[in-house]
């Protein structure tokens, strides 16, 4: 069963909760489903337990009271173009929507950022004229392009 993470994210979806979630787990290295818990006899599913990439999470049907937005998202670190082009490709092929700089929605209405590791190193370095170039690059793209990324970064054409 799942750990003792003090604080796990709660994901609700109308009625599919479980195919969603074993689309994410299997997307993700270090991913497992650990309990499925339904309600009564006519197995209504009332949670899972999972993590994803080793982070607790959980996920219920709770009905259509509530939709998932881009409020939140789950943002991906990936290590290299192919991975990058994997999960996108994936949660697109699975009935998934294009969204802008590395966001993509899957069919249940989660966001996902699907972004480069060196992303966030980019963003963080002292020289102001390198980040606005790795955003104006960003902000330009749907799904990341590492390689045209890494040459605005360098301040050279891709």
């Amino acid at each position: 069963m799942a750990t003792a993470q003090k604080v796990t994210t709660h994901l609700w979806f109308e009625d599919d909760a479980e195919a969603a979630v074993k689309f994410y787990t299997s997307l993700i290295p270090d991913s497992k489903i650990h309990a499925v818990m339904h309600f009564d006899r006519a197995k209504n599913l009332y949670g899972i337990l999972f993590t994803l990439g080793g982070q607790e999470y959980r996920a219920l049907n709770g009905g259509p009271t509530f939709k998932l937005s881009e409020a939140v998202s789950l943002w991906v670190r990936c290590e290299d173009q192919q991975e990058i082009d994997r999960i996108w490709d994936a949660i697109l092929g699975n009935g998934g929507k294009e969204q802008a700089c590395g966001w993509v929605k899957d069919k249940w209405g989660l966001s996902w950022q699907v972004v480069p590791a060196a992303l966030e190193e980019m963003l963080n370095d002292p020289d102001e004229a390198k980040r606005n170039r790795v955003l104006q690059a960003v902000w330009g793209m749907i799904k990341l392009d590492l390689s045209t990324i890494e040459a605005a970064y360098r301040g050279a054409a891709a």
